[in-house]
C-alpha cells in the first residue's frame, strides 16, 4: 500500500479543516424537542434486537433502551476521544512543532474536544446518565497513552474511529432515528473523515519503520485494545432502564449472533486494512475472535 509524503498529506488536512468544521454549540439546535415515536438508534442496531428478551419488551421499551444504548455508545465514544487526544499530543511532544504533521495533529485534538463536548451535549440533552466504559475497561484505559505507540496505537484509533463511523453514517440517514441524533452523527462522520486519512497513513508509515522483534507486541495490543473497545460500546447498566436484569440481559447481548454480525459489519472496513498492513494475527487472535470482529 502506497503512502503520501506525511507533509503534503498534512497540508491538504489542514486546509480541509480551515474550509470546513463545525462548532457543535452554534450548529446544533439543542433546544429542538424530540420526536416521540422514533428511536436513538437504528432498531436493528439495539444490541438485545432478535432475542427473546426483546420481543418481550414494549415498543415504549425499546424505544427506552435504544435511548440508553446511544447514551453509552456516545459516552463510551467520548472516553476513546480522550484517550486518543492524550496519544496525539504525546505525539507532538516529540514532534517539531513547525511541521504541517505536528500542527494537523493538534487540528485533530481540537476536533475531538469538540466532539468530545457534543457527545457530553448529546446524552445531557436525552436525559440518561454517561455511562461511559465499566469501571475495570475505564481503569485498563488509563494504561493506553503510556503503553501504547506505533502502529497498535493507530490500529486502536482506527477502530474505534471506523466502528462508529459505520454505524452512524447508517443512523444519520434513517428516518426512523431521532433529527437530533442524525445531526450529531453527520457532523461527527464528516470530520472524522480527515482523522481516518491522517491515521491510516500513520499506521503504514509506522509498519515500514517497525523492527522485527516488534511485531508481536503491536499485534497483540491492537487485538487487546479491540476488544476492550467493542465489548465496552454497550455498558451493561443500560439495560437497567427498562427493568431487564442486567447479568441476563448481558449475556443475551454478547451471545446474540446479530449484534456480534452488527460488530462484524460495522468492523469491515478496518480489519480488511489492518490485515494487509500486518497487524491482524498471533499472539492476537485471541483477542479478536472475542471481540466479535472476527468470526
Amino acid at each position: 500500500m502506497r503512502v503520501a509524503d506525511r507533509e503534503k498529506t498534512a497540508e491538504r488536512l489542514l486546509k480541509s479543516s480551515a474550509e470546513k468544521f463545525y462548532d457543535p454549540e452554534v450548529d446544533i439546535d439543542w433546544s429542538a424537542p424530540l420526536v416521540d415515536g422514533l428511536f436513538y438508534i437504528p432498531e436493528q442496531r439495539i444490541s438485545l434486537y432478535g432475542t427473546p428478551l426483546y420481543d418481550s419488551l414494549s415498543q415504549e421499551q425499546r424505544i427506552e433502551l435504544s435511548k440508553h444504548e446511544l447514551a453509552s455508545i456516545a459516552s463510551v465514544g467520548l472516553w476513546f476521544e480522550l484517550l486518543l487526544m492524550q496519544m496525539l499530543v504525546k505525539v507532538v511532544y516529540n514532534t517539531d512543532p513547525t511541521t504541517r504533521h505536528a500542527q494537523y495533529a493538534l487540528t485533530e485534538v481540537a476536533d475531538e474536544c469538540r466532539h468530545s463536548t457534543m457527545f457530553a451535549r448529546l446524552v445531557e440533552r436525552i436525559g440518561c446518565p454517561a455511562y461511559g466504559p465499566t469501571r475495570h475497561t475505564h481503569r485498563l484505559g488509563k494504561l493506553l497513552p503510556i503503553i501504547g505507540y506505533g502502529p497498535a496505537m493507530y490500529g486502536s484509533i482506527l477502530v474505534a474511529e471506523e466502528i462508529l463511523d459505520r454505524l452512524q453514517r447508517e443512523a444519520m440517514t434513517d428516518d426512523t432515528v431521532q433529527p437530533l441524533v442524525r445531526m450529531v452523527n453527520r457532523i461527527h462522520v464528516l470530520e472524522e473523515a480527515r482523522h481516518v486519512r491522517f491515521a491510516r497513513e500513520e499506521l503504514l508509515r509506522g509498519m515500514s519503520e517497525l523492527k522485527g522483534y516488534e511485531l508481536p507486541y503491536q499485534k497483540w495490543l491492537v487485538g487487546y485494545v479491540s476488544m476492550m473497545i467493542t465489548r465496552a460500546i454497550i455498558n451493561p447498566a443500560a439495560y437497567a432502564a427498562v427493568g431487564l436484569d442486567v447479568r441476563e440481559a448481558h449475556r443475551a447481548a454478547l451471545g446474540n449472533e446479530r449484534f456480534q454480525e452488527m460488530i462484524r459489519w460495522a468492523g469491515e472496513r478496518i480489519m480488511t486494512f489492518l490485515d494487509e498492513a500486518g497487524l491482524v494475527g498471533r499472539p492476537g487472535m485471541r483477542s479478536w475472535r472475542r471481540s466479535f470482529l472476527i468470526g
